[in-house]
């Protein structure tokens, strides 16, 4: 994920303002300030204020430097540009020290332990690092892009997740999601690949994995699965990240199959259905929104027909693995998610046939 070269570089921390050197200049042609400001055309006073570093060099006066004392004007440009920056940096590093308690909110454990940020305990630092995890240049410029980030909720009372811990799932996605060159999205190739991706839910995932990603990124659409950080309770997220490109996250987070591909198709309705300026995180804290009861719908539509569902209903053929792996080889999909499904609507109980679910695992070789 993250590339890096080892160099042998100097940094220094400080910088030695041009008026140091014009004054040992000076001194070593035996010339006088005031001699100097005549012949550069410059007040006594300029001359002076940048003598003793309480003005700067500016390009015209660089040039007459010049021609007056044989230095190029290109080492007074570089001595000035180089005390400003540096003088900027000292300013920008006592602000960052500043800004501590917000970058505290973020897990910076996990972040570090991902290679996502350094290991530091210079408070500047992190900061600063995490303001280049975010792409930002400043807080404030963070808050703008993400803090205000327009994301719908999918409902359950009984989780929270933190807004700074979700912005660095969504940024990760997003970082990766980068890294996918897919085709422009298309919205019927990308329904056709939903279609074929449902007939191989039973497979194995170093099957289903790559196939999944290929078709959904040959409809535009990226597939990356990112681990929930610590503060999060995520199952998955879409967002475009431009009007030619979604992304489609998933976290693993309930290790089942049956939650795994509801997640999935969930996401994708949202691609499908919904608008691209809205962030669709599957969290667990406001009440179901339109929107995230019509992905609802869209999920259990590809996954099981509405009336073959009702069919298997009303004959009560579901109450033995037998029945439910011979129902499940009919439609092609995984019997775990039809369990998932009877149970979530009350006609089994949760702790029924839990044999015929699958469990995942999230290897993040996204990195």
């Amino acid at each position: 994920m993250t590339l890096s070269t080892d160099r042998n570089e100097f940094h220094p921390d400080y910088a030695v303002h041009p008026g140091e050197i014009l004054k040992e200049t000076l001194e070593a042609k035996g010339m006088k300030g005031t001699d100097l400001a005549q012949r550069c055309g410059l007040s006594e006073k300029t001359v002076s204020q940048i003598i003793t570093g309480k003005a700067n060099v500016t390009s015209e006066t660089a040039i007459q430097l010049e021609r007056v004392l044989g230095v190029s004007a290109a080492v007074w440009n570089n001595l000035d540009g180089l005390f400003r920056l540096h003088a900027a940096k000292a300013a920008d590093r006592s602000a960052l020290e500043g800004q501590e308690a917000w970058a505290r909110k973020f897990p910076i454990k996990e972040l570090a332990e991902r290679r996502l940020i350094p290991k530091t305990d210079d408070p500047a630092e992190l900061v600063a690092s995490l303001l280049a995890f975010f792409g930002v240049g400043s807080v404030e410029a963070w808050q703008e892009a993400y803090a205000g980030l327009n994301v719908a909720y999918r409902h359950s009372p009984a989780f929270k997740s933190a807004p700074e811990s979700l912005t660095a799932w969504l940024r990760i996605g997003e970082l990766w999601a980068r890294e996918v060159v897919c085709s422009r999205y298309d919205k019927e190739r990308f329904l056709a690949a939903l279609r074929e991706i449902q007939s191989v839910t039973n497979a194995e995932p170093a099957i289903f994995e790559p196939k999944m990603k290929a078709l959904c990124c040959d409809a535009g659409v990226a597939v990356v699965f990112v681990a929930e950080l610590p503060g999060t309770h995520l199952s998955g997220a879409t967002r475009w990240l431009s009007k030619d490109k979604a992304l489609l996250m998933l976290s693993l987070r309930h290790k089942s199959d049956d939650h795994f591909w509801f997640s999935f198709f969930h996401e994708a309705g949202h691609i499908l259905l919904h608008g691209k300026r809205a962030a669709f995180v599957d969290d667990k804290e406001k009440p179901k929104s339109m929107e995230e009861t019509e992905a609802d719908r869209f999920a259990v539509k590809m996954l099981i027909p509405q009336a073959k569902y009702d069919e298997l209903v009303t004959t009560g053929k579901y109450r033995s693995e037998k029945d439910i792996s011979a129902f499940a080889r009919q439609l092609g999909i995984a019997p775990g998610i039809v369990v998932g499904r009877l149970q979530h609507e009350g006609h089994l109980r949760h702790d029924c046939l839990n044999g015929l679910k699958r469990k995942f695992v999230l290897l993040e070789h996204n990195e």
